[in-house]
């Protein structure tokens, strides 16, 4: 297992994550998305950091808080030092009926970081991330509210999700401004068929020193290669009950088909290529994975082992390749030829 740089922070994480959404199931989309009980989920925790994974990942509103808890308990029953594990979890979505029982105001970070640690059975998060933005809230006072969470020590290192680089781009300026701690990583979809990060947030992050943390990595299941390109997949799955995110299906094809013969030649899967495509990224700091099973998770983690060579990652970023979009042609087309070529 190789580790990266938490952003600017000096700590080190795998540069595979262990997603918990699996965990519990609940009702609703979360029953879709997976219904691991606690002896599983204390399973996947074991086996992932006896391969070196060090990062794992959650969130308030996973399986309604359940995920937490049952992460918590998963490192109470194996004994995990706590320096030996940088978790992480996040703040934004609906945890209640209330009015304010959702969103970045003071008053539901400050509610739901307690709620967190209770749950998680910690005294403290690594990385606490927003979960989205919020249309309502000044992102001032937000990362008011976030700065206090780290100057009481409820907090280490704080991260965001969801955002758009310009909004991105405006905290951290206010961060420097008012001396706030600042977002360190951003939790982002990114998958080899859908590079649209690569527009504006992936050389944000490279100029600024963030890291990158993927979430849905197989875009849902949907580069797994179990699935057919009229849809049909195996019965249960996450993509065929929960079809999200969202997909240039027949992109995301194109690539599979690609990946089949590169995957073949390595003895892989597709999914395990399609994760070591995005291992092999410059701006990607940890690649988020989530299992329902020992097997589906040795498969993911082998990822890690994984060097496509030159020419296979030459053909699938040409295949994969973003049209082009102004300004972004325009500034490739006025920077060639900027750099003396060497002699």
């Amino acid at each position: 297992m190789r580790y990266r740089p938490l952003g600017r922070t000096g700590q080190f994480v795998s540069e595979i994550c262990l997603g918990t959404m699996t965990f519990a199931g609940g009702a609703g989309m979360w029953r879709a998305i997976g219904t691991v009980e606690q002896k599983g989920a204390t399973a996947l925790v074991e086996r992932a950091l006896e391969a070196g994974v060090n990062f794992i990942d959650t969130a308030d509103v996973y399986s309604e808080g359940l995920s937490e808890v049952m992460l918590g308990q998963a490192l109470r029953d194996l004994k995990v030092a706590r320096e030996d594990v940088i978790v992480a979890t996040k703040v934004r979505g609906r945890t209640g009926q209330g009015a304010n029982s959702v969103g970045l105001s003071r008053g539901h970070i400050m509610d739901q970081i307690a709620g967190s640690l209770k749950r998680l059975g910690l005294d403290h998060v690594d990385l606490y991330q927003i979960h989205g933005f919020d249309p309502v809230t000044p992102i001032e006072e937000t990362l008011r509210a976030l700065d206090d969470c780290v100057s009481r020590g409820l907090v280490r290192t704080i991260g965001c999700s969801n955002l758009a680089a310009w909004q991105i781009m405006k905290a951290l300026g206010i961060s420097e401004r008012r001396g706030f701690a600042r977002f360190e990583t951003v939790q982002a979809y990114y998958t080899i068929a859908g590079r649209d990060l690569e527009r504006e947030i992936a050389p944000l992050v490279e100029d600024q020193g963030l890291g990158v943390m993927v979430w849905s990595p197989l875009a849902g299941g949907l580069l797994s290669g179990k699935f057919s390109r009229d849809g049909k997949g195996p019965e249960g799955t996450r993509r065929a009950v929960f079809d999200f995110p969202p997909v240039d299906r027949e992109r995301a094809f194109s690539v599979v088909d690609a990946m089949r013969p590169i995957a073949e030649a390595h003895g892989a899967s597709v999914a395990r290529v399609a994760l070591a495509w995005l291992l092999q990224r410059k701006a990607v700091m940890s690649v988020i994975v989530g299992a329902k099973t020992i097997e589906q998770l040795d498969d993911n983690l082998a990822a890690a082992k994984l060097t496509l060579g030159a020419d296979e990652i030459a053909t699938l970023d040409k295949l994969s390749a973003l049209p082009p979009e102004y300004p972004g042609w325009m500034i490739a087309r006025q920077s060639d030829g900027r750099v003396p070529a060497e002699k």
